[in-house]
């Protein structure tokens, strides 16, 4: 009997620290911490050396929970990543999550051996285990913290600490059979061999999963509430069969959210919903565990040389990295340095520096206490100054005080369509004649406690509640009808510029009206043409392009073509003595330089005529 009261307890005390994690994110976010910071603080509080003084050093159980946990979390970023993103962001995420993870692993571990008095072979598995950046930081940090970075910026930080883990996890364990081994090295071809062996495994496993579960969802009947069930179960399904067969659980779990997330699904609404709640369970747990598990007083001996280390790692191997893997691709320095900087290490880390403790290798204790304290540097370092340091490099959109209000609810039988409802605010754009789409269908509207259809309702009143019937990939598209748009803070109203404009617009009507600087040969050129020249890669919002003093700015992009664009006639360029140094240190000596509009090739592309007269321009910033 007394068994089962010690096993009471540990569930009491499992209930109370979990609570503890969520109250605290109340206090946390008013002091702008990291979250998962206070998390693993309130772990390491509750353990042997705290006052909560639970002994606890099962690395075991560590690791486990660690997998299930970082699964849960990957799962949930692929169920939210749109493969139509993946054109912008593609290519520079993968070459991070690979060759980028190399580069910082050697620089890392060439830090380690004279730092902490490793071998080179042990120092190289130190800097595999820190080399990744961590999803569970990264996803939580820009979506919890109220970013909304530029698309460029964002997909390639999501989609790099998504697909990242496997090539970290890969080399940690190969190096951790190496010295098992007694220092014996497979080829690099061999390693080479077996790293895209576990990468086809996962990711075939992956996809086919993720067809599989979601053809399971739409055949099965099942009572409510069990389909989002059913999705986290076929994830850590995957993930765990995908490991068993020698693949990579990580990319597979992965790749199986990107499947589902972007196919026609049942309850799609409520599959998304439980996976928030289980991502931060899943993100709690497995922080406070690890804060369970770490001895103050033995990271204190480990401190001297951890900080070294943290401080290579996040001022020398992740920019040098991040500056090689980006040279190919259209990013400006702010964004290279951005990306440098929001390398968050956070949990992957710590349980990956359970597996030499696993496998009983020599400085075990030393590679767990000095990966917990580069995580705890970088949450606090890193992780603190991600906003301030996204909008003193200038990498911000405007971000609405507070986002559209929307109610969804799943059709049975049918995957077409799902029924949205909104409250028209007073200042909603569809009061002003903004027609939503043809394929949104009206239903419904509530006005003043009573059920009116679309003929009896008329046209729609402030405080109406108005139903469509929607495609569910679309929903997104009809939110800006129902968002009011004085929503957008007073000091971003100026970010994409006084005036709005079609992409059709000639620049010399743009000139002939504003006096822009434009040369003759260039007259004839659609801005949509002018963006689609002077930018290489996808276009996104928020990219600008200088036209004299002025600049143009994309509001909305359909495809790879500009849709819609702002003109900020004054740029203000206010003067930051550090980063007027960053800049003369980062950008290459050039001879003078020409106004892009201005220095236009010849056009190639057959472009909108015009009649000469001055395009009519929008004064909203809408």
């Amino acid at each position: 009997m007394a068994s089962i009261g010690v096993i009471n307890t540990i569930i009491l005390l499992g209930a109370l620290l979990v609570l503890a994690g969520i109250f605290s994110s109340l206090i946390a976010s008013r002091f702008g911490a990291p979250l998962l910071l206070v998390f693993l603080v309130i772990g390491m509080l509750a353990g042997e050396s705290g006052p909560g003084g639970i002994a606890f050093d099962d690395y075991r159980l560590t690791y486990l929970a660690g997998s299930l946990a970082l699964a849960v979390i990957l799962f949930d970023g692929g169920l939210r990543t749109k493969v139509a993103s993946f054109r912008v962001a593609l290519r520079p995420a993968l070459l991070l999550a690979t060759a980028g993870v190399l580069i910082t692993a050697a620089i890392t571990g060439a830090t380690a051996v004279p730092a902490l008095g490793l071998s080179p072979l042990e120092g190289m598995l130190l800097g595999a285990i820190v080399a990744s950046t961590d999803a569970a930081a990264v996803f939580f940090l820009i979506r919890t913290g109220g970013l909304q970075l530029k698309q460029r910026v964002g997909l390639t930080l999501e989609i790099e600490s998504g697909t990242n883990d496997p090539v970290a996890v890969f080399l940690t364990l190969v190096l951790a059979q190496i010295l098992l081994a007694g220092g014996h090295a497979p080829t690099g071809w061999h390693v080479l061999a077996l790293l895209a062996e576990e990468a086809a495994i996962g990711a075939a496993l992956g996809v086919a999963g993720g067809l599989a579960a979601s053809w399971l969802l739409n055949r099965l009947d099942l009572p409510s509430g069990l389909q989002p069930l059913l999705v986290l179960t076929s994830a850590i399904l995957i993930f765990a069969a995908s490991m068993v067969i020698g693949g990579s659980g990580f990319l597979a779990v992965y790749l199986a959210g990107l499947v589902i997330g972007n196919r026609p699904i049942r309850a799609y609404a409520s599959v998304t919903s439980f996976h928030d709640a289980a991502t931060w369970l899943s993100q709690i747990v497995m922080f406070v565990l690890l804060g369970l598990l770490a001895t103050p007083a033995q990271l204190v001996t480990s401190a001297g040389g951890a900080l070294i280390v943290a401080a290579v790692l996040i001022l020398v191997a992740r920019p040098v990295a991040v500056f090689l893997c980006l040279h190919p691709f259209r990013f400006s320095w702010q964004e290279k340095l951005f990306i440098s900087w929001v390398g968050l290490r956070g949990a992957v880390g710590i349980f990956m520096a359970s597996v030499p403790k696993l496998a009983g290798l020599p400085h075990a204790d030393l590679y767990f206490n000095v990966a917990f304290c580069v995580v705890l540097i970088s949450l606090v370092v890193q992780g603190w100054t991600l906003t301030r340091s996204a909008k003193w490099l200038g990498l911000t959109l405007p971000r609405r005080k507070r986002e559209v209000h929307r109610a969804e609810l799943d059709l049975p039988g049918q995957l077409e369509y799902e029924l949205v409802g909104y409250p028209i605010p007073a200042d909603s754009p569809i009061l002003h004649h903004a027609a939503p789409p043809a394929w949104a269908r009206p239903i419904l509207v509530v006005r003043r406690a009573r059920i009116l259809t679309p003929p009896e309702a008329g046209e729609l009143e402030p405080n109406d509640y108005a139903y469509y019937l929607a495609p569910p990939w679309r929903v997104q598209a009809l939110d800006r009808l129902f968002i009011a748009p004085d929503e957008i803070d007073e000091a971003d109203l100026g970010f994409f510029g006084e005036f709005a404009f079609d992409g059709d617009v000639t620049l010399g009507a743009l000139a002939d009206l504003y006096g822009l600087p434009v040369a003759a040969n260039s007259r004839s050129v659609t801005i949509a043409d002018h963006f689609a020249r002077t930018i290489n890669e996808h276009p996104v919002i928020g990219d600008r392009l200088p036209v004299g003093g002025s600049a143009l700015v994309v509001r909305d992009v359909e495809g790879d073509r500009v849709r819609r664009i702002g003109l900020q006639l004054e740029v203000p360029k206010a003067p930051h003595p550090v980063l007027d140094r960053l800049r003369t240190l980062v950008r290459p000596r050039r001879g003078p330089q020409r106004d892009t509009a201005a220095s236009l090739p010849p056009p190639v592309t057959a472009t909108m005529p015009t009649d000469g007269a001055a395009p009519k321009s929008s004064e909203t910033n809408g």
